[in-house]
């Protein structure tokens, strides 16, 4: 990984850059892709890659490749993820996340920490999870979540992922606030689905956030606005 630029908060890409790493903070409500779209009006002619998609309910870092670095795209993919969230107990959706409406209620009021964080302990090490069907997975060339929404559902097939942290962090009645490091791939909504069918509640993820790809922070990432204007001034400048 010679020669690459990271462009962290304050850093603004080179409109001539041609292997740059620019960290972006992404805002809840844009898709991964979103960003990319927007970062191409702003860096026109240069080739864009992110190096691992989030859900748009999700926010954090997005790792967004610039020019000759998206060749380094599988060397990214390679790193562990740090996330940081909130679960909620007795409550199940079918997208396991706050996306689509609450579909069973149980009560886990009984439940204690203890108990919470020994069924996380469960999932920790090399698991095989299956890819909830509101997921990008495609299955003969076609979204899974296209078929969810017409309320199809079809068997997915597992795939192996390791989980190197799942640790409660605090709980404040039935959502709990969790940090989980990961390999590639892995679905932290899933996760917690299984958790929650473990306990026998239920559970749905209602807050995501990416913290850290391998060495690179969130912490050091630019806010999409802070980032499009300074885009935008050094677009001005340089024309």
């Amino acid at each position: 990984m010679e020669g690459l630029e990271v462009a962290r908060r304050g850093v603004v890409v080179p409109r001539d850059a041609d292997k740059a790493v620019l960290l972006v903070d992404k805002p809840a409500g844009w898709t991964s892709f979103d960003v990319i779209r927007k970062l191409k009006k702003l860096l026109p002619g240069r080739k864009l890659g992110h190096t691992g998609t989030l859900d748009p309910m999700a926010t954090g870092l997005l790792i967004v490749l610039v020019g000759h670095a998206t060749r380094l795209m599988e060397d990214f993919l390679r790193f562990d993820k740090d996330y940081t969230g909130t679960l909620r107990l007795g409550e199940c959706t079918p997208s396991y996340d706050a996306e689509t409406q609450v579909t069973v209620r149980k009560d886990a009021s009984h439940l204690t920490l203890e108990a919470i964080q020994g069924v996380c302990n469960t999932f920790s090490g090399t698991i095989l999870q299956i890819p909830p069907m509101y997921s990008a997975v495609k299955v003969k060339g076609e979204r899974l979540y296209k078929k969810a929404r017409r309320g199809e559902t079809i068997v997915r097939k597992p795939h192996e992922v390791h989980v190197h942290a799942f640790d409660i962090i605090r709980r404040q009645g039935p959502d709990i606030s969790f940090h989980v490091r990961c390999t590639k791939g892995t679905y932290i909504r899933s996760l917690v689905h299984d958790v929650g069918e473990k306990l026998s509640v239920g559970a749905h993820l209602i807050a995501l956030r990416r913290t850290a790809i391998g060495p690179f922070h969130v912490d050091r990432a630019w806010e999409m606005p802070s980032l499009v204007d300074a885009l935008t001034q050094a677009a001005r400048t340089t024309s």
